[in-house]
């Protein structure tokens, strides 16, 4: 998994997607199917990672003064 780690969020959910799409044809033979399934995991996990990451940078903003405070859209705590 560590050559994944070195892909964008957009490379890694495109490989993903090609994935599931050869999983889902059903032509695979079953060794290969199952390295394929394993492969697929590990880039669901790190597009998850990547997603979490981004997801608590959005959760907090800097205000002019500096003073870092929770995200809010319309009023509303975003966390909720």
């Amino acid at each position: 998994m560590s050559e994944n780690k070195e892909l964008s969020f957009e490379e890694a959910l495109e490989q993903l997607e090609s994935t599931v799409s050869s999983l889902e044809e059903g032509d695979v033979p079953l060794e290969k199917a199952l390295h394929m399934y394993q492969e697929g995991m590990k880039l669901s996990s790190l597009c998850h990672d990547k997603l979490k990451k981004v997801e608590k940078q959005m959760d907090v903003i800097i205000e002019e003064n500096g003073e870092i405070k929770p995200l809010t859209i319309d009023g509303e705590d975003a966390s909720e």
